[in-house]
């Protein structure tokens, strides 16, 4: 019988982002018609505009949920001081829809590695009940989802998913 190995743990998202936790919710993103999916690439100039992020549930329960997106490697994979940078906070989601149906914290901001290879991640929480209070971080760099889901009381994700970007090659004059 083969063994499956958690493509979260193989592209090293639980250990430096989030801890071990078994999904329990469905979430969807697209960028346009392309799917995220664990570990896939996805070129930059395809991420300029947020993505549709649709979130598992029932129409008739009152679950709200938090959608985090951040960058573990900024500014480089091999020196990620600026860990993580947060590119997108929505709070308050409905279960049974879409992102675009919660509360924006933290306008989305497209992903823009300037060196190596870069994950973006997508962590998603189940809150106890509404974000009254949630803030937008003061910086973008130097966020922690870990620290951010204890100061809210969220425990652990639901769901998570990551892709890939680096750097296109710009187009040279001659």
């Amino acid at each position: 019988m083969a063994r499956s190995v958690d493509p979260l743990v193989v592209g090293r998202v639980i250990g430096d982002v989030i801890d071990m936790f078994t999904p329990s919710v469905d979430m969807a993103v697209f960028y346009g018609a392309k799917q995220v999916t664990n570990g896939c690439e996805i070129k930059p100039s395809a991420t300029v505009q947020r993505p549709n992020v649709q979130v598992a549930g029932r129409h008739y329960d009152d679950t709200l949920y938090t959608l985090v997106m951040t960058d573990p490697d900024a500014p480089s994979p091999s020196e990620p001081n600026m860990r993580e940078w947060i590119h997108w906070m929505v709070t308050d989601i409905p279960g049974a829809t879409d992102a675009t149906q919660g509360k924006e914290i933290l306008p989305y901001m497209g992903p823009r590695p300037p060196i190596g290879i870069h994950r973006y991640i997508f962590v998603l929480f189940k809150q106890r009940g509404p974000m009254v209070m949630a803030m937008p971080p003061q910086q973008r760099n130097n966020f922690s989802i870990r620290t951010f889901a204890a100061q809210y009381g969220l425990g652990l994700p639901v769901a998570a998913a990551y892709f890939n970007a680096q750097k296109e090659p710009g187009t040279r004059k001659r």
